[in-house]
């Protein structure tokens, strides 16, 4: 007799899924605000057939049932979007830590990313589903028809601290073209003021770096809930770029954390001693705080009732006040809301953590791109006195001494003929364009994650392997930062290239997979089985570091004809000297 209902609703499916449509995907986060989840406005029959064959996993917070991608993918993967670990961070929890969300029963729709945490965006997002403050989400990723438990793999988003959202990162097509299986995760934490507020009246509420408190809640997250997707808590691996990698970097230096939630990293394009990390009421910090405060409309209420004041104020004041700031700042690359030295999470200069010997020590995987400043510096710097000006605008703590160093470590084109920064193409920017862009793409990261490799090497306690990316994008731009991150999920955008962006993708892709389930890129043979032998980075040894570059001479993408090398290892000298300067002055605070 059930036979006769189910037609009944396979005939009323057209109207029960425009219904779906117009009640839209609600996170798990708002269960405790509204009944908006599929159990609330479908009895249990026609939820059977608006979620049919869709693959389904139950978690502490409930059922989560995803969507299977198949287009594109040699395996199809199964995909589980916009997963609240957190309880909104909304009205009176807005500038608070984050709470897990509680057990339940019910049923979730968990096919569509949810909203990215509001922040500055520098580019458009694929997929864009808005932002929202409420946005606090993970995303799996698995293959189709797991019976083991996998290695996992954590991406940790970039973007300054101040934009960027985990939708960003194609981790299907990463999971999905693995010769070895593997789960991947994604998530959203609080970017902007909303996440990253220092000064000394948000010390004293004990709301400091909530972005990075964000992030270990979802650790926790995948702790308690990975293995019902088939993964394996044991083998969890974080991965990111940018502000993701300085992060990761945070977490490796905050000895407190253990193994208890990860136990690899890949570090692309950042470090803890990358830029400077000032303690949090250090004059910028609480300068940038004031100006938010005004801005967001609590101007001249007493250091008692700031908070309460930021936290009644209507979301559309909050996120403009802090992308206000962020641009005021943002020329001179003095960004605001940043991770500080908290006493918790970040309980001192990095370097001196580093120097300690106090860190997590496991198997690292990290390495930066040729041309890192290309995005922030000024393109039309044409004079030798902005040059300098720049770094110390950048740089107040340095001395003249100091800048007087970088001026002559970059020898200026203007005066020096045999510059190698003389500028020869056939672009619109400055005569010091390419001379600033080098300079800070040294201090910033590229000097930074030697820094990182040198340390975690020495003495060879766990495993290091260090790379840089030299595959030129654009004229413009060569090997600019976050170059990489279609390479390593092996997008079609660029493996469709040409043969050779595909055997670049690909050689990438298989060191980042295999490393990411054994510890090791070179342990998985799989597609690349002739891949260079990637050999550990090794700082004890006076000659000899070794290196992997990948696309050294390939200047494809920016209209040339050369194909370059897709990956080879080579001695560790690329701007040695300029990095051993800036080592010098990884521990002023800047």
């Amino acid at each position: 007799m059930a036979f006769v209902p189910r037609l009944l609703v396979l005939a009323l499916l057209p109207v029960i899924l425009l219904l779906g449509a117009q009640v839209g995907y609600r996170p798990l986060g708002h269960a405790l605000q509204a009944q908006t989840l599929l159990s609330s406005w479908l009895p249990p029959l026609l939820q059977d057939i608006v979620l049919l064959n869709r693959p389904r996993v139950k978690v502490r917070q409930g059922t989560v049932v995803g969507t299977t991608f198949r287009d594109g993918l040699p395996q199809p993967v199964e995909v589980f979007r916009g997963i609240p670990y957190a309880l909104p961070p909304v009205g009176d929890r807005r500038f608070r830590r984050a709470q897990p969300i509680p057990d339940s029963d019910n049923t979730f729709d968990a096919s569509q990313f949810g909203p990215r945490c509001p922040g500055k965006q520098l580019i458009p997002i694929k997929g864009n589903t808005g932002s929202s403050e409420d946005c606090l989400t993970v995303n799996v990723f698995r293959p189709q028809g797991v019976k083991e438990k996998l290695p996992v793999a954590i991406y940790v988003h970039g973007g300054a601290y101040n934009r960027g959202t985990a939708a960003m990162h194609n981790t299907a097509s990463m999971v999905g073209w693995s010769d070895k299986p593997f789960i991947g995760a994604t998530f959203n934490y609080r970017i902007g003021a909303l996440g990253f507020l220092p000064s000394t009246i948000t010390a004293e509420e004990d709301i400091l770096n909530l972005g990075l408190h964000d992030q270990i809640l979802l650790f926790k997250w995948v702790q308690d809930n990975i293995e019902a997707f088939g993964g394996d808590p044991n083998q969890v691996t974080l991965f990111g770029l940018s502000a993701g990698a300085h992060s990761i970097a945070h977490h490796i230096m905050n000895s407190d954390l253990g193994d208890t939630y990860f136990h690899r990293a890949i570090i692309e394009s950042g470090a803890a001693t990358s830029r400077a990390v000032h303690p949090y009421n250090g004059r910028l910090h609480e300068d940038q705080f004031r100006e938010f405060v005004e801005a967001a409309g609590c101007k001249d209420i007493p250091p008692t009732e700031v908070m309460r004041c930021l936290r009644s104020q209507p979301s559309d004041a909050v996120i403009n006040a802090s992308f206000t700031v962020f641009d005021r700042y943002n020329p001179s690359v003095r960004w605001a809301f940043q991770p500080v030295i908290d006493g918790e999470l970040i309980k001192q200069r990095p370097i001196d953590a580093w120097k300690s010997g106090r860190w997590n020590q496991v198997p690292i995987l990290t390495g930066f791109n040729t041309n890192e400043g290309t995005y922030y510096v000024p393109r039309a710097m044409s004079r030798s006195a902005e040059f300098t000006d720049f770094f110390r605008t950048l740089l107040p703590a340095y001395s003249e001494s100091d800048i007087r160093t970088i001026d002559a470590l970059y020898p200026d084109p203007a005066t020096d003929p045999s510059s190698p920064y003389v500028e020869t193409r056939d672009i619109p920017v400055g005569a010091q364009y390419k001379r600033v862009e080098a300079a800070y793409g040294h201090y910033a990261y590229a000097c930074p994650v030697r820094q990182t490799a040198t340390f975690a090497s020495q003495g060879q306690e766990v495993p290091v392997f260090l790379y840089r990316w030299a595959v030129n994008k654009t004229v413009l731009t060569g090997a600019n930062h976050g170059d990489q991150m279609p390479y390593e999920t092996f997008n079609p955008e660029v493996r469709e290239i040409s043969p050779t962006q595909e055997e670049i993708a690909g050689m990438l892709h298989a060191y980042f997979t295999s490393f990411i389930v054994a510890g090791d890129p070179n342990a998985v043979p799989g597609r690349y089985p002739h891949r260079p032998l990637w050999e550990n980075y090794d700082a004890s040894v006076q000659e000899g570091k070794r290196i992997m570059v990948f696309g050294e001479g390939n200047d494809e993408r920016a209209g040339g004809g050369h194909v370059g090398v897709p990956a080879q290892m080579v001695e560790d000298e690329w701007s040695r000297r300029e990095c051993d300067f800036w080592w010098t002055k990884a521990g002023i605070s800047d």
